[in-house]
């Protein structure tokens, strides 16, 4: 009976289908406050945009701590806040805590700046 040695060239394929299988999951989003105004928290008052279909998720919070330093900035809130970037990350839901009770909301984990929101993907924005 032969014994069946793995190809290197198979592992190296495998390997990066599941790379681009992992790159593949993250999504381009145009995050910005929507122009809504609570009293209590959590306030959905951050809503992003997820580009691929089309949905809009409210709620979010912008993590930018996995941004590359060349995406961060000075006025990096502002561009955020009035929707003038794509932004290149995932939505996790992560916990929150607000006057004692836990709450899971929405986190968009930025891991990069794609380019300049058009016009049109900026629909959801207060400040268009």
């Amino acid at each position: 009976m032969r014994k069946r040695v793995a190809n290197p060239l198979m592992i190296a394929i495998c390997c990066l289908s599941a790379a681009a299988a992992r790159a593949d999951a993250q999504g381009s989003y145009v995050p910005c406050d929507n122009g809504l105004r609570c009293v209590t928290a959590p306030c959905p008052s951050t809503s992003a945009l997820d580009l691929a279909s089309g949905k809009i998720i409210k709620g979010v919070s912008v993590d930018i701590d996995g941004l590359p330093q060349q995406d961060r900035a000075l006025d990096l809130a502002d561009k955020l806040y009035v929707g003038k970037l794509v932004v290149a990350g995932t939505i996790e839901n992560r916990p929150h805590t607000f006057n004692g009770k836990q709450y899971s909301l929405p986190t968009l984990v930025a891991t990069g700046i794609e380019r300049a929101a058009k016009d049109g993907e900026r629909g959801h924005c207060s400040a268009r």
